[in-house]
């Protein structure tokens, strides 16, 4: 969070404008550019986009804003992210009726953008709240390895500027799917393999145990219910997969987790998958 230059804000009709708000108290801590976007291809919001960059303004925010629109609204988003540089996209997530068949554009942003995606699902204060960091220590690869560090990382400087509590979640497979015989095998064989990395973690983060959250099921379920649980303000997750979110999230289940997840959601993804996004947009 330390070093975003530049914010992108993708308004719309919602009310109240989530994602402004929270871009405002971001930029206020980070001292970040906000660039504010209105993605309509049908009305003139030059009267609206004027009277918002005056009112920030005149708040002491550097600010600048258009209105574009690019065949879809989540590659209007990725176009004005990349020709702006700006390296946080902010967007208030609406979810999708549940007859949908269709991927919707927030799913499509998550995964195509290139820049982390902030998806902001509420108004609760986010300063002396709780940041939750979803992790999974079961890969050892490197690129989850990478993102996993980043995942801590962004989620440790986000409670550090809102003076808020860090915690960590990660859930692991069930014995029933990870052991011949699982009547015979006891938690902490299962998380024998992983102690000497959580350890590692909570040394360099000094996370107390109370804030190390370890649950055995399917992360879809286990991330969402501890950030019920805490009520975390915001939960941190991430992508190493082309096609979907995984690494924090096991598989392509991120529809699910964010669609459960009554925090707002902070979508991050390793350098690798960012260069070849930006490849593909070329």
């Amino acid at each position: 969070m330390y070093d975003i230059g530049r914010l992108l804000v993708v308004l719309g009709a919602e009310h109240p404008p989530l994602a402004l708000n929270r871009a405002r108290l971001i930029a206020q801590a980070t001292g970040a550019h906000l660039h504010l976007l209105v993605c309509d291809r049908h009305h003139d919001r030059s009267a609206l986009l004027a009277g918002l960059k005056a009112g920030l303004a005149d708040e002491g925010y550097s600010v600048s804003g258009e209105q574009a629109w690019d065949q879809t609204l989540q590659r209007t988003v990725i176009l004005v992210q990349q020709a702006e540089g700006c390296d946080l996209v902010i967007k208030q997530h609406v979810p999708d009726g549940a007859l949908n068949v269709l991927t919707p554009p927030d799913w499509q942003l998550l995964r195509q953008c290139p820049a982390p995606v902030l998806m902001v699902r509420h108004a609760r204060r986010w300063r002396e709240g709780r940041v939750l960091a979803a992790v999974d220590v079961g890969n050892a690869d490197g690129q989850h390895r990478e993102l996993q560090d980043q995942i801590i990382d962004q989620a440790f400087q986000i409670a550090e500027l809102a003076q808020a509590e860090l915690h960590l979640v990660s859930a692991h497979p069930l014995p029933a799917l990870s052991a011949p015989a699982p009547q015979f095998q006891r938690r902490d064989q299962l998380l024998e393999p992983y102690k000497a990395h959580y350890q590692s973690l909570q040394d360099h983060f000094d996370i107390p145990d109370e804030r190390l959250h370890i649950a055995d099921g399917p992360a879809d379920v286990i991330i969402p219910l501890v950030a019920s649980q805490l009520g975390a303000a915001v939960t941190v997750i991430g992508t190493v997969a082309r096609t979907g979110i995984a690494g924090a999230v096991i598989g392509n289940t991120a529809e699910a987790v964010l669609d459960r997840l009554e925090s707002d959601v902070l979508v991050l993804k390793t350098a690798q998958i960012s260069e070849h996004l930006i490849a593909a947009l070329r």
